[in-house]
């Protein structure tokens, strides 16, 4: 096992990646041949990284074993050197079963030989956007990009897309120049056309959970899960998917279940209660509810509360929590202990039909895959019987039994356990019971008792779809369909339960709501909108793809709708104080700050304005600077909705020389000459905490040994965030109450946070205004 865990490492596979590789016996197999007969080629020269990424996604999309060999030789002798080579190569002998495969054919279909230069994409471009150029000038940055890509992509068929970008995004610059203010802001939405009456009700079930995303970008996650509808059986059809296995009794099973439903389409949202939900369940969420609602369906909120010893209340409250404030209702909140009773009677039929036996091996002997068979596997029904009555009723130690079931998973794990000892009182049963079931056991079982017509699950759970179906089926219990989908990633983060109370333990972060973690509960309390997370998971897409994905994509949908939502206010955070010499000492007026500048009829907000007010310090310089358009002794700057420019009269400074405050004259900004920028103020105002927040890891995958080879309790970065304690904010937002949301004009989204005082509000940077090229 470990030349073999060194075989796949050798070939650029972290020891994590190499080691889930070796589970799967028949991509261990493949891969394995494929780097055998790759060092055969190359001999001293050994298996680049490049070469390493390739065998090992051909290894793991090859449907024919004997092409292995083949399409090995391919790769390291640089005949397939990228992924659209090898997409092409794999789809070229899967087409093409015979033997001997026409080498001609083969090298012309797979680009094999063609080499596409810098020249040729640099010319391919240009005249893509010599084409479109009178509408690029016209649209500047609202121009679909995608065409540009499109077109090009076409024209060089086996060109890196990256590259192509790349070529794009330049010459794009170069013909538009950098983008402007008027390029940042948001395009209008256009006129809807008007729907029928009939169609009203149905676009007002959407909610939450339509995600209003720009135009032509991508579909609302409702119409993608009424698209998923199409893909799925229609209920009482379960037979008709592919892998479902039928038994003499499967049609008689269906129609009770179609009696029971009425044909309704039911899913579920499962969560263990041992922890807060996180950004990957937000799409789990939105898919098993926003699939049943988009359906005309039904779905339970189902705990699976099986393991008494991590789960909490406080759990069980904040996923109902999470579950409502993304908008949605569950049909019915169940427990898969309401079922215990039921799951031991089955299980106690499992044995008497003879799948499922009373094993005693330990702990450590279960574990791995393809272990050897239990020497219990075959004792005698009545006995196993007798056993687990024992079990029940706590006549064994803790892992001194356990009932396994008779299956072998895809996987390679043997005999799975069905239920184990726990001496640990359960939430909701006390002490009633001290076996517990799994979930290999529990899972599909409630299913078949809440006549669930679709399972979907994340795709890691598809090792364990024949188990799903081998269960119902040994059991003769209506048995639903598991369909899977890709599971939703974030780089920059971890999310795995035990890694979170690591850093809360540790004081890395202060709980599971910190808000530099991506738990559900965090990012509510940073002050990101649940219509933003439902939109994220709808442009991430319904798919099976496992998607791992930026923060800024998800930033990007928050600010979307807060630029909707966030009513503006002026507030500074680093303070610079500023005399206004030529306004009487009384001086006091109100000045009238929208609170939505593009939509003045939305409200407004008034501030007062005296002879001292604050600015940033980032806002004056002592020198000019090529470039720069705020305030300098030399040039004056307007106050935002103030209808005054200042310009500098006196700097003083303290004893180390630093700028402690400016004097200066004002004059109407109707007489005076129009200033090159604006800049905001507080005058009055309140004093109030802001933290501002960064990155929590250094690294894209802090969780990678490759990346952090010392664990990602050493990636946390520094800077994850700032406090400043005497930021300044204006009096407007002096009656908010927790969550509520604004933009700092100029500055970025702010929130709420519930360690506001009466006496000193706290307010958390939710995202800045437009990404941060710079950011860490």
């Amino acid at each position: 096992m470990a030349d073999i865990l060194a075989l796949f490492t050798s070939i650029g596979l972290s020891e994590q990646k190499a080691k889930e590789t070796l589970k799967n016996e028949a991509l261990s197999s493949a891969l394995k041949e494929a780097i055998i007969q790759a060092h055969l080629v190359r001999g001293a020269s050994g298996v680049d990284k490049a070469m390493g990424t390739l065998l090992y996604s051909m290894a793991s999309r090859l449907k024919d074993p004997k092409r292995v060999g083949f399409l090995s030789d391919c790769i390291v002798q640089s005949k397939i050197c990228t992924e659209l080579q090898l997409a092409a190569a794999l789809e070229f002998v899967k087409s093409h079963p015979q033997d001997p495969i026409n080498q001609k054919e083969f090298e012309d279909t797979c680009g094999v030989g063609v080499f596409i230069t810098p020249e040729q994409i640099e010319e391919a471009v240009e005249s893509v956007i010599k084409k479109h150029k009178e509408k690029l000038l016209v649209e500047r940055f609202y121009f679909n990009m995608g065409l540009l890509m499109g077109e090009a992509r076409s024209a060089l068929k086996w060109a890196d897309g990256k590259v192509i970008k790349n070529e794009v995004d330049l010459q794009v610059l170069h013909l538009l120049g950098p983008k402007t203010e008027a390029d940042l802001e948001k395009k209008a939405k256009p006129q809807k056309v008007k729907v029928a009456e009939n169609d009203v009700k149905a676009k007002k079930e959407e909610g939450a959970v339509n995600a209003e995303v720009k135009t032509g970008e991508v579909k609302s996650l409702m119409e993608q899960l009424r698209g998923e509808s199409l893909k799925f059986h229609k209920t009482g059809e379960n037979y008709k998917s592919e892998g479902y296995v039928v038994t003499p009794k499967t049609m008689d099973l269906l129609k009770t279940h179609m009696e029971i439903t009425g044909g309704q389409i039911r899913t579920r949202f499962p969560p263990e209660p041992n922890g807060i939900l996180h950004i990957g369940h937000a799409k789990a969420i939105n898919f098993n509810f926003g699939y049943a609602k988009a359906n005309n369906g039904i779905c339970f909120l189902r705990y699976d509360d099986t393991n008494p010893e991590k789960e909490e209340e406080k759990y069980f409250t904040a996923i109902r929590d999470m579950v409502e404030w993304l908008g949605y209702e569950p049909h019915a909140v169940t427990h898969a202990s309401d079922n215990f009773q039921e799951l031991y009677d089955l299980a106690a039929d499992l044995i008497r039909r003879g799948h499922a036996y009373i094993c005693h091996q330990k702990g450590e002997e279960l574990k791995g895959h393809n272990a050897p068979a239990s020497p219990w596997r075959d004792r005698p029904t009545e006995e196993s019987l007798v056993l687990f009555e024992r079990m029940k009723k706590g006549l064994f130690a803790e892992g001194e039994a356990t009932l396994r079931m008779k299956i072998v998973m895809e996987d390679g794990k043997m005999d799975p356990v069905a239920y184990r000892i726990k001496y640990t009182a359960h939430h909701r049963t006390g002490d009633k019971w001290c076996i517990y079931p799994t979930y290999d056991y529990t899972h599909c079982l409630c299913d078949s008792i809440e006549n669930i017509t679709h399972s979907l699950c994340t795709k890691e759970f598809q090792a364990r779809r024949s188990s799903y179906f081998w269960l119902c089926n040994a059991l003769d219990v209506y048995c639903p369909v598991q369909w899977e989908y890709g599971r939703l990633n974030l780089t920059y983060t971890v999310v795995s339960k035990r890694k979170i109370i690591k850093l809360v333990e540790t004081g890395i972060v202060s709980n599971w709501d910190d808000p530099r973690l991506f738990t559900l509960t965090a990012l509510r309390r940073r002050g990101f909108p649940p219509e933003a997370i439902n939109n994220f998971c709808a442009r991430v897409g319904v798919t099976v793809a496992q998607t791992t994905t930026e923060p800024h994509l998800l930033e990007s949908c928050v600010r979307d709708v807060l630029n909707e939502q966030a009513p503006r206010v002026m507030a500074v955070l680093e303070p610079l104080k500023v005399t206004i010499t030529n306004l009487a000492e009384n001086a006091k007026s109100d000045v009238r700050v929208p609170d939505f500048p593009a939509n003045e009829a939305r409200g407004s907000h008034t501030v007062p304005f005296t002879r001292t007010i604050f600015i940033e310090q980032s806002d004056f310089r002592e020198v000019m600077e090529k470039g720069y358009k705020r305030l300098t002794p030399d040039q004056p700057v307007g106050l935002r909705h103030a209808g005054y420019v200042i310009s500098v009269q006196k700097i003083i400074k303290d004893a180390q020389g630093k700028v402690v405050e400016l004097e200066v004259n004002c004059c109407s900004s109707d007489t005076a000459e129009k200033p090159k920028a604006f800049i905001h103020w507080v005058s009055q105002p309140l004093v109030c905490e802001v933290r501002l927040y960064e990155r929590l890891f250094l690294h894209k995958y802090p969780e990678d040994p490759s990346e952090v080879p010392n664990g990602f309790l050493t990636d946390i970065n520094p800077l994850s965030m700032h406090t400043i304690s005497s930021a300044l904010v204006d009096t407007s937002v002096k009656g908010a109450k927790v969550l509520d949301k604004f933009q700092f004009e100029r500055v970025g989204y702010f929130s709420l946070d519930p360690d506001s005082t009466a006496d000193k509000l706290v307010f958390n940077r939710t995202v800045t205004l437009k990404e941060d090229p710079g950011k860490i």
